[in-house]
């Protein structure tokens, strides 16, 4: 995930940092897009370029921030619309059950945790994460590896089933 913020700012010429205040008061104003895939590019300026010159004390500046998926930063792995054959593989159907409704269910684990959701969704926010901010999703046909230690808050909007099994610490299926 690419998070771009544009700032626009009005300072006077002699003032060249827009991110740090000044005594005259600067206008900041910030304007954030997220993509989740390729972002368009924009023509770069070459050096020899007579463009490429300081930008005017109102301008617009950009900058990227990039930021790990929840996924990466709380080493939950997921395979999104798992096939029939890797099911089988995995021997779901002998895996155990579980049903919920709509309902908010604090949970810890105290050991990794594979999951198949059959139907419905959940959203899942770790504990250290800001609440609402960022969450990760999951849906039906997905298969999640939840790991050792990991607290949550679950919250399911709707009917929900799971195929669960939980996984001794080094088997990677």
């Amino acid at each position: 995930m690419i998070r771009f913020v544009f700032f626009h700012s009005s300072t006077p010429p002699e003032y060249k940092n827009p991110l740090k205040p000044h005594k005259s008061k600067t206008l900041l104003k910030m304007f954030t897009t997220t993509f989740t895939s390729s972002p368009p590019f924009l023509p770069l300026r070459s050096a020899s370029s007579p463009a490429n010159k300081p930008p005017p004390s109102s301008a617009v500046r950009c900058c990227a921030t990039f930021r790990k998926s929840l996924e990466e930063v709380y080493k939950v792995r997921v395979e999104r619309s798992v096939s029939k054959e890797r099911l089988e593989e995995l021997g779901v159907d002998n895996w155990s059950t579980w049903k919920s409704g709509k309902c908010r269910v604090p949970w810890n684990w105290h050991v990794d945790q594979l999951v198949y959701i059959v139907s419905g969704e959940v959203r899942v926010l770790p504990d250290g994460a800001k609440s609402g901010e960022r969450h990760m999703r999951f849906v039906a046909g997905d298969l999640v590896r939840y790991p050792k230690w990991m607290e949550a808050d679950m919250y399911f909007d709707g009917p929900y089933e799971e195929r669960y099994s939980f996984r001794a610490y080094g088997d990677d299926n």
